[in-house]
């Protein structure tokens, strides 16, 4: 259950609880996709409400409402779309973040789920196998 309930905010917080706990790569892989999924469908359903009731605190605040952050976010969708912030979700952005850049934006809820879907098989996977085969060899270290 810690898995999944920290893949739902932290990515790739999840292959390292998996190992901690001493669940199987396929297991951690399962648990580390439906952790991110279950966010992707609930910030998808409910993120462009989220992104203007956070521009309206970021007003009251007077902060200002372009950061190099969000210049970065712009520049990515620009270029890449719904697939470029889908595929740099797990990495760079949270899933809460990532789905809901992809619903203020615009993208239809499908193509989210779609996107979002591919990329957290691929990046769990990649970072499961990374965690689960070299993690011995970084503890060395530290």
């Amino acid at each position: 259950m810690s898995v999944y309930l920290i893949s739902m905010v932290k990515f790739f917080a999840g292959p390292l609880t998996g190992v901690a706990v001493g669940l199987t790569y396929f297991e951690t892989v399962l648990l580390t996709i439906a952790g991110m999924m279950t966010t992707v469908i609930i910030f998808s359903i409910i993120g462009r409400a989220l992104s203007k009731w956070w521009a309206k605190r970021q007003r009251a605040k007077n902060k200002p409402m372009f950061s190099k952050k969000n210049r970065r976010i712009v520049t990515i969708w620009n270029k890449f779309g719904v697939v470029g912030v889908a595929f740099l979700t797990p990495i760079l952005l949270t899933p809460i973040v990532g789905t809901v850049v992809a619903a203020l934006f615009g993208a239809p809820r499908k193509q989210i789920f779609i996107h979002m879907l591919w990329s957290s098989v691929i990046w769990s996977a990649l970072l499961n196998l990374m965690v689960f085969e070299f993690g011995d060899f970084a503890s060395r270290f530290f």
